[in-house]
């Protein structure tokens, strides 16, 4: 799964808004949801295919965290959608302050 797709779903984008507080335990995340832990673990599994989030092992407990390379695709592309709309924007902001034509103002 790629990170845009699994990013489409709101529960992993909760997850991840929890995540980038701290890094949490399985158990701790599905605490905050209202359903199984099983469920939890297959959206946190799909996060971990996309590279959106990494574990470890602390004893018996996994404790997830998010995998900064993985945000980084998501950056990646975010950052170019802003160069493209800045460039656009600061056309029109520069349109906009340039007085008006007489001569194309035909509302006679």
């Amino acid at each position: 799964m790629d990170s845009f797709t699994a990013i489409s779903d709101p529960t992993r984008r909760r997850i991840i808004g929890l995540l980038a507080e701290r890094e949490l335990s399985a158990g701790a995340l599905a605490e905050n949801f209202q359903m199984s832990a099983p469920a939890v673990s297959q959206h946190l599994k799909a996060l971990k295919e996309a590279r959106l989030v990494q574990v470890r092992i602390d004893g018996q407990r996994r404790i997830y965290s998010l995998n900064p390379q993985g945000l980084s695709e998501i950056d990646s592309w975010l950052d170019t959608v802003r160069r493209f709309w800045r460039g656009r924007l600061d056309a029109l902001e520069e349109a906009l302050r340039q007085p008006a034509d007489p001569k194309k103002d035909n509302r006679s």
